[in-house]
């Protein structure tokens, strides 16, 4: 019966995916795609004229970025039924979407036929994540977070700066910048200054 179709918003800022998504699943009479996005923007006024049944939500898009589109949504419909689609799987961004009010967080190198199962779960009310986001987010509960200031330090350290120029740019001592990357480095168990860095941007501190 057409009332079983799943109604279906995909939002995604690449073109070729995009269609490729669609492509996917208008091949399966159980799914309707009834709207598309190019950003975060269109999709949260996407959503509000069509209200979909699911949306798979891109994560990094111009304007609103997936998770702040998935807040803005849900502040529209709190029973928004929202995937977070993307190649990344960063600890810190799994935790991030869940907390804006994905119902899932599924990775693009997903099977076709297992995208649609986690499909037919969040239509249903189902949190279901893949294995690898789902230890991904184990991982996230058994480390400590660095604060805003640190990812602040963190990030302009990734950039090259000594700890004087980031203390001049802060606005900050040098010795408290110091003081920071002893922390820093504490959390996330990170040999040197280089490996924090990385660490911090394998778990999704922040985009590359």
């Amino acid at each position: 019966m057409q009332s079983d179709v799943i109604r279906l918003m995909i939002a995604d800022d690449h073109p070729l995916v995009r269609s490729g998504i669609v492509a996917v699943l208008s091949s399966n009479p159980a799914f309707s795609v009834v709207a598309e996005a190019e950003d975060g923007d269109t999709a949260v006024e996407m959503y509000r004229q069509w209200r979909p049944d699911v949306t798979l939500m891109d994560l990094q898009m111009p304007g609103l970025n997936g998770i702040e589109a998935t807040s803005a949504i849900r502040c529209i419909d709190p029973e928004a039924r929202i995937i977070i689609l993307t190649t990344f799987g960063g600890d810190v961004q799994v935790s991030r979407g869940l907390k804006a009010g994905a119902i899932g967080y599924v990775l693009k190198n997903l099977a076709r036929s297992a995208l649609g199962d986690y499909i037919v779960s969040a239509h249903a009310g189902r949190r279901l994540l893949p294995p690898p986001v789902a230890a991904s987010l184990v991982n996230s509960f058994q480390l400590d977070t660095l604060s805003k200031r640190e990812i602040e330090v963190l990030r302009l350290v990734g950039e090259g700066n000594t700890n004087q120029r980031v203390a001049d740019q802060l606005g900050l001592s040098e010795d408290t910048i110091k003081a920071h990357m002893k922390a820093i480095l504490q959390k996330l168990d990170a040999r040197d200054r280089t490996h924090a860095v990385m660490i911090a941007m394998r778990r999704g501190y922040w985009e590359n």
